[in-house]
Parts: structure tokens; C-alpha cells; sequence
């Protein structure tokens, strides 16, 4: 039996042409998809419209371990806490060690406590960055979905813009990402990511560059683009559970030069906290993550780099609990 070698070339071009039209449909949606059809989609995933909106309070529990990855070790396990009531939240990351209890953050809506949790009374340099940075809490995006206070679920009260910025991988699986800038502004930069698939929030980046500047302890941010004036801090890596330590450039260890000099060597300040979120299992109507996941990462203008994580195992989720309103009230 003879092939024709034409007949063949033929019939698999026509396949190829066949699976790109049946593609393009896909490419083209990608391409036309809105920051609302997400957000639709998204809040979709979660439950039904009539679900969520019976939902005033809600009260997550668990197990928590916190791990040093880079510039240090050390591992402690602990307990999860968060209770969320409207745009209140209140999350406890509770370990039982001296040197480092852990975190705790207390927004009402319009303020924010972040605790000092270290053995000489600071906060960690997680608390630091998010009490000086605080646009996570107050916008009601520090803990995804699993707080009412999840500004997706009401944007016409945040009024944010969103932008839609394309198809990205995260942990293998790709997801549609938006950048969230809130309505008064924020210095970072905010990405939310939803599985492709099944429009739920995986992932929430924040991220931030401080620019060094020679002249009077200033330095740059960048923010949005442009540069804004912010003081310097600087943070050795033995004091890595201690905060932020105010940093002097007329120390010896400028090695000889001037302050000037000194400054002008280093590197931009870059901070990163990554959110994931996991294992989602649906009770009540409602579809939440069971594995919450806190990265935080922040390479220093000396040089220094400290990694940390937060990894948090939710076992109990309770709806519609009765709360005090003390849990709510910033000190």
C-alpha cells in the first residue's frame, strides 16, 4: 500500500490549523478579560451571593510554625488565631518562646496595633514592616479570604483600582493576576493572583524597593513609579527577632570612610511578603483555604538577606460567632 507523503503533510497541517482555531477563543478571552469578570468569578468560587452575604463574623483556628529560612535557623511551633467581624481583624500567631512570641495584628477598621512581641519589647521585623506599611490590614487583604474583612467583597465600599496584567505561574498552575492599588495609594506594589481554573485567591504579593540616597540619613521608595523621601533604618542579622534597630552612619563600621561614602556603597532595601493560600474545603456553603502560608523577605542595604516563614494549618472554621468587640480594639 503506497502513502502519499503530500496527502499526509496535508491532513496535519489541517489538524494544526483545527486545534489553533479551537484555541484562539481561549487566547482571545485571556486577552479581553476584565479586572470585574475576575472579581465576579472570584467571589463565584467562594459560594453563592446569598452565602456570603449571611456571613457577619467568622473565627479561624489552628496550628502555626515558624521557620528562619535565611540568615539564621530555627523552627517553633505555636497556635493560629484569627477572628474577623465586617472590616475588623484580629490575627494571633502564638508561639511560647522568650525570645520571640510571635505576631499579633488588631485593626478596627481604621486603626491598626501591631504588638511587640520580642524579648526587648519591639516588634519583629514582620510587625515592623506591616505597621509602618500597614495598607494590608487597613485594606482588609492580610489574610485573604478567610477574614470578612476581604476587600473583594466589597468594592464599591474600598473602591480600589484594579488592573488586570495577565496570565502568571504560581506553584505550578497558572493564575490570572491583578494589581490592587487602593483607593488613598499605597508605597507597594499589591498583586493578587486566582487560579485559572478556579477563580479562587491564591496568592498575594506585596513588595517594596527603598533607594539609598546620600545626604542627612534619607533614602528613596519607589512608589508606584516615583521616588518618595523615607528615613533610613538598617537591621544587623543577629538582630533578626529584634525589629528594626535605628542605623548610625558615623559608626566604626563604616570601616573608615565617611558617612557619605559609606552610604553611597550601598544597595537598594527590598521587602517582600508573600500570602498563599491552599487545600480549600467547602462547609456551610462557603469554599475557604485550609493552609495559609506567610513568606517575608527582605534584602538590607548593607547586604544582609533574612527570609521567614509563618505556615499555618487551619482545623476549625466558625461562622457567624459571637465576638468581643474588645478582640477590635487597637491599644
Amino acid at each position: 500500500m503506497h502513502i502519499d507523503s503530500c496527502s499526509i503533510l496535508r491532513q496535519r497541517t489541517r489538524i494544526a490549523l483545527c486545534l489553533a482555531l479551537l484555541a484562539l477563543p481561549l487566547l482571545c478571552n485571556a486577552a479581553e478579560l476584565k479586572p470585574e469578570d475576575v472579581v465576579a468569578k472570584h467571589l463565584d468560587s467562594i459560594g453563592n451571593a446569598e452565602a456570603r452575604k449571611a456571613i457577619k463574623s467568622r473565627a479561624v483556628q489552628g496550628t502555626a510554625q515558624y521557620k528562619i529560612l535565611v540568615g539564621g535557623a530555627g523552627t517553633l511551633d505555636g497556635k493560629a488565631v484569627m477572628v474577623s467581624e465586617g472590616d475588623k481583624m484580629r490575627l494571633l500567631l502564638k508561639f511560647e518562646n522568650n525570645d520571640y512570641k510571635g505576631e499579633q495584628f488588631v485593626s478596627d477598621g481604621n486603626r491598626l496595633e501591631v504588638a511587640a512581641t520580642t524579648a526587648q519589647r519591639s516588634r519583629s521585623p514582620l510587625g515592623d514592616y506591616i505597621y509602618s506599611q500597614n495598607t494590608a490590614v487597613h485594606e482588609g487583604l492580610f489574610g485573604g479570604v478567610l477574614s470578612t474583612a476581604w476587600p473583594l467583597l466589597d468594592l464599591d465600599e474600598r473602591k480600589p483600582k484594579l488592573s488586570y496584567e495577565g496570565v502568571k505561574t504560581v506553584d505550578g498552575h497558572q493564575a490570572y493576576m491583578l494589581r490592587y492599588k487602593p483607593k488613598k495609594g499605597s508605597d507597594q506594589n499589591i498583586d493578587l493572583y486566582f487560579d485559572q481554573e478556579t477563580y479562587r485567591h491564591v496568592l498575594t504579593v506585596y513588595t517594596l524597593t527603598v533607594h539609598p540616597h546620600v545626604g542627612q540619613g534619607t533614602s528613596y521608595q519607589s512608589a508606584g513609579g516615583a521616588n518618595v523621601p523615607v528615613q533610613m533604618t538598617q537591621t544587623s542579622t543577629a538582630d533578626q527577632l529584634k525589629g528594626n534597630a535605628p542605623y548610625d552612619p558615623n559608626l566604626s563600621s563604616t570601616g573608615g570612610v565617611s558617612p557619605e561614602q559609606a552610604q553611597a556603597r550601598q544597595q537598594d532595601t527590598r521587602y517582600r511578603i508573600e500570602e498563599h493560600f491552599s487545600d480549600f474545603k467547602t462547609a456551610d456553603g462557603l469554599t475557604l483555604p485550609t493552609h495559609y502560608d506567610i513568606h517575608f523577605s527582605r534584602e538590607l542595604q548593607s547586604g544582609a538577606t533574612s527570609v521567614y516563614e509563618w505556615d499555618v494549618k487551619v482545623n476549625d472554621i466558625g461562622a457567624n460567632v459571637s465576638l468581643d468587640p474588645r478582640n477590635f480594639q487597637p491599644k
